[in-house]
C-alpha cells in the first residue's frame, strides 16, 4: 500500500506571524517597540484594531479585542541570538518573567515573559552543540 505525498509537502512556507490579542492597542504598540524595539509598519482601522510591527525576521500582529485578559500558554516564541542580554533588559524594565532563564535539556537557552495584556512569549537561544 502506497501514501500518498500530501500537495501541502511540496509547497515552500514562508514566514509565519503570530497574532497576539491586546486590550489597549496603544499601550501593547509601546511594550513591543520601547522595550522590544520592534517598529510599526502596517495599521487598521480608525480607531487603530490591528498593527503588524517587525524587528529583525521577526513579525508580530496585534489584534484588538475588548476585554482580553491575557493568556495561560505561551502565545509565540521567539528566537534571539543572546537570550540572556534580552532577560537582563527585560527585568531591568520592570517587565513580569514567567520562567526564568535556563539551558534546557532541549538544546535553548530559554526564559518566558509577559506582556502588559498577560500574553506570554517564550524565548529561546539555540545552545552550541
Amino acid at each position: 500500500m502506497s501514501s500518498p505525498v500530501p500537495a501541502a509537502a511540496a509547497v515552500r512556507f514562508g514566514r509565519l506571524a503570530p497574532t497576539v490579542p491586546v486590550a489597549e492597542i496603544a499601550r501593547a504598540v509601546a511594550f513591543y517597540t520601547d522595550c522590544l524595539g520592534f517598529r510599526s509598519v502596517f495599521q487598521n482601522g480608525s480607531p487603530v484594531g490591528f498593527v503588524i510591527l517587525k524587528k529583525d525576521d521577526a513579525e508580530l500582529h496585534l489584534t484588538l479585542r475588548a476585554g482580553y485578559r491575557g493568556s495561560t500558554s505561551n502565545v509565540a516564541h521567539l528566537l534571539v541570538d543572546d537570550a540572556a542580554a534580552l532577560h537582563d533588559r527585560l527585568q531591568a524594565q520592570g517587565v513580569r518573567i514567567i520562567k526564568a532563564i535556563r539551558d534546557a535539556d532541549f538544546g535553548l537557552r530559554c526564559f518566558v515573559f509577559a506582556d502588559p495584556d498577560g500574553n506570554r512569549i517564550d524565548v529561546g537561544q539555540p545552545l552550541p552543540r
